[in-house]
């Protein structure tokens, strides 16, 4: 028996090196379990494991994407505990982009039957990670401010929508006009212009109160004016760099203003808490998107066979995310 995955036998780039190709059914070894995808989704990371400049990447050929959710399909001898039709996160480690792969029945991440399939396909990656940077990182309370860049990706809106859920005060910066509005309805307090010299104006738009938090995933200038933004003593957390432009050192800022440089990877973070502590970090996700008080937008979604469309899909300018299904 044969499945369709997408995969790439060279890293470059996606459009160029990926193909939609018929690879081997896997069949559960003891212990295991057979999941079938419902639902992959596309993210900024999978273009890195593909050019090859993630910080972990995979045994070439390999299958792309990250994140999916599927249901368990078939289970392996000695298997107990685990129903047919379950819902778990699919095996991201074997590429998501593929019909069927195979996993270890004590490792799988069942997803409540409360969160919509859509909302769980792409549970696993952005929405931890905003949970974690803005628990995990630093002690806010509620009223507290923050900043981040990327304001209307996935993360940004996640991010959005739990600072206001956790009682926190959110600064999103945007490079377009039309975002300004759509990221306020959903629950942004300030948003802001990158170029626009917003930083000058920082105490006018938190009432003089400080910015304790700082969330980088761009780089370049817009790390710096957050930077420059930030309170005494505050923490600029960087988790991604979109942009290669180098960064100035902020000598004046770490001396007088006593601020703090960190990062945070979610790949990390979940290898050394163990699943244990991926589970508690998820059942805070899930109760937020059971309740709706966390809701990512869909822009669309493709059949395999139509990747490449989708892949361009993604790069184009939206809110929302981009599935593929099989």
């Amino acid at each position: 028996m044969h499945q369709s995955a997408i995969r790439h036998h060279s890293f470059g780039e996606p459009l160029e090196v990926l193909q939609l190709e018929q690879i081997p059914r896997p069949d559960p070894e003891p212990g295991e379990v057979r999941v079938q995808l419902e639902a992959a989704t596309i993210n900024p990371s999978d273009s890195g494991m593909i050019g090859g400049s993630y910080g972990r990447l995979r045994e070439l050929p390999a299958v792309a994407g990250r994140e999916g959710v599927g249901v368990v399909e078939k289970l392996g001898t000695g298997v107990s505990g685990v129903a047919l039709g379950t819902r778990v996160r699919f095996p991201g480690e074997e590429g998501a982009w593929q019909e069927f792969a195979c996993a270890a029945a004590s490792d799988l991440l069942v997803v409540p039957e409360a969160v919509p399939i859509e909302q769980a396909a792409i549970s696993f990656i952005n929405p931890p990670t905003a949970y974690c940077l803005l628990q995990k990182t630093v002690a806010l309370a509620a009223g507290d401010w923050l900043v981040q860049n990327a304001g209307n990706s996935a993360l940004g809106l996640c991010v959005i929508q739990m600072a206001k859920a956790f009682g926190y005060k959110s600064i999103s910066q945007v490079r377009r006009p039309e975002l300004v509005e759509p990221l306020k309805a959903m629950g942004a307090d300030r948003v802001v212009l990158e170029g626009s010299g917003w930083a000058k104006n920082i105490s006018e738009m938190t009432g003089g109160a400080p910015v304790k938090l700082a969330l980088n995933s761009i780089g370049g200038r817009s790390a710096i004016d957050q930077i420059k933004a930030l309170g005494a003593g505050g923490t600029q957390v960087t988790f991604g760099g979109m942009v290669s432009d180098k960064v100035r050192f902020p000598t004046r800022f770490l001396i007088f203003n006593n601020v703090r440089l960190v990062g945070f990877w979610w790949d990390q973070y979940a290898r050394r808490e163990g699943s244990e502590g991926v589970r508690r970090v998820m059942d805070q996700v899930y109760a937020m998107m059971a309740d709706g008080r966390l809701k990512l937008p869909i822009e669309g979604v493709y059949p395999f066979r139509q990747y490449k469309a989708a892949i361009e899909h993604d790069r184009q300018p939206r809110l929302g995310k981009i599935l593929l299904k099989p």
